[in-house]
């Protein structure tokens, strides 16, 4: 594995630890900042919020930075903004702290998807930027069940200092072990945009957005699933979750592998439709411990292993505009964590029970299936033509 995406990965686990410790951190910080729960989730809020604002901001304001200096502006950006957090004095300095660390969350992942395409070998695109994803996924294995763990025996600001920790390491990393390549002399803000003038574009961003919010809305409210449907005690939800984190691990690489043996959109195509399945068999078997087990580390796989075929789809279409729709691309899996969150907890309120919000994860994964498969006929179509015009 070549050191370069090494540190590409570091800044993935730093990026994955900030944005899902917050989940379980909330008790502690809702106690120290004298808020309720609810209050203090909007803590989550405002980091998705700082995600999809920094996103396309930052991919434009450094659009004349070569790959290195942009990678390390964005890690000290994480390292320093995670810092802030650990100094809070009020809820309203947290809440500022936290949406300034979502700042470069899109655009790291943006910049490093495109950087770890051109440093991967021939036909192996997907597996380096699965490489650079594994970060995220091991945040989820390790990271955060560590970050948890502080936050509730210890101080929950010391969480932050293990991130800030991370984050320094990232700096670190990509200062000695990232090559200086060359900046793309063509890329202009008109050329960015003009990448939002794209039906296809807005199909992926689509497809990101609702398909895979299928995932969160089943991880939203995977505790209450367990412990309510599945019988498990609250003890044994946090181990239970590194098995989620253990399966988004497997996924994660299994999706870069599929990625690059197949072409992207039926990868996606058919991941979403093996999702939608998962789901449903979520839904109707989790009342026994043992399937419960089983699905959570395959859904945790199932869905993370669309990650890859959607990011090499998506840097594909955006020919001359890579950085700008790969950190867009992050905004939208944002937006999928809010609607999944949101949608799945309609049922719930309603009165329905906590395996219901599966059942809003299966439209949403096949709302994704008919955008995928609607992008997939318009590239056809074009092929088609192109072939026709060729011949005349």
């Amino acid at each position: 594995m070549k050191k370069s995406l090494i540190a590409l990965s570091l800044g993935g686990l730093t990026i994955g630890i900030t944005e899902f410790v917050m989940m379980g951190l909330l008790p502690d910080i809702a106690s120290d900042m004298k808020v309720s729960i609810p209050v203090a989730g909007y803590l989550i809020s405002a980091y998705a919020l700082g995600v999809v604002i920094g996103a396309p901001l930052l991919v434009i304001l450094g659009r004349n930075y070569a790959p290195k200096k942009m990678l390390l502006i964005l890690a000290l950006m994480l390292t320093l903004f995670n810092a802030l957090s650990i100094i809070a004095p009020n809820y309203n300095f947290l809440f500022a702290s936290r949406f300034l660390s979502g700042l470069p969350h899109g655009a790291f992942f943006g910049v490093g998807a495109v950087v770890a395409s051109r440093l991967a070998d021939k036909g192996k695109e997907a597996q380096a930027i699965a490489i650079m994803f594994s970060g995220l996924t091991l945040a989820n294995l390790i990271g955060v069940p560590i970050g948890t763990y502080i936050g509730h025996h210890f101080i929950w600001r010391y969480t932050f200092i293990l991130i800030a920790i991370v984050g320094s390491l990232t700096f670190l990393f990509i200062y000695l072990w990232m090559p200086n390549l060359e900046k793309n002399q063509t890329v202009n803000m008109k050329t960015q945009l003009q990448f939002f003038k794209k039906a296809d574009a807005w199909l992926i961003i689509g497809i990101t957005a609702i398909g895979f919010g299928g995932l969160f809305a089943w991880i939203s409210y995977i505790a209450p699933l367990l412990i309510k449907v599945s019988k498990f005690s609250p003890e044994d939800v946090s181990y239970i979750l590194i098995l989620a984190g253990f399966g988004m691990v497997v996924g994660n690489f299994l999706g870069g592998k599929l990625a690059d043996r197949f072409s992207p959109a039926p990868t996606t195509l058919a991941l979403l439709m093996v999702m939608s399945v998962d789901l449903i068999l979520v839904y109707f078997f989790s009342f026994n411990q043992y399937a419960s087990l089983i699905f959570t580390f395959l859904t945790g796989a199932i869905s993370f292993s669309v990650i890859a075929p959607i990011q090499m789809l998506m840097i594909r279409t955006a020919k001359g505009a890579e950085m700008i729709a790969s950190a867009s691309l992050q905004g939208s899996f944002n937006i999928g964590n809010a609607l999944g969150a949101f949608l799945g907890g309609l049922p719930l309120i309603a009165g329905y029970s906590y395996a219901s919000p599966n059942l809003i994860g299966v439209g949403m994964s096949i709302v994704g299936m008919i955008i995928t498969s609607v992008l997939i006929q318009r590239r056809r179509s074009s092929q088609i033509e192109l072939q026709e015009a060729e011949a005349i």
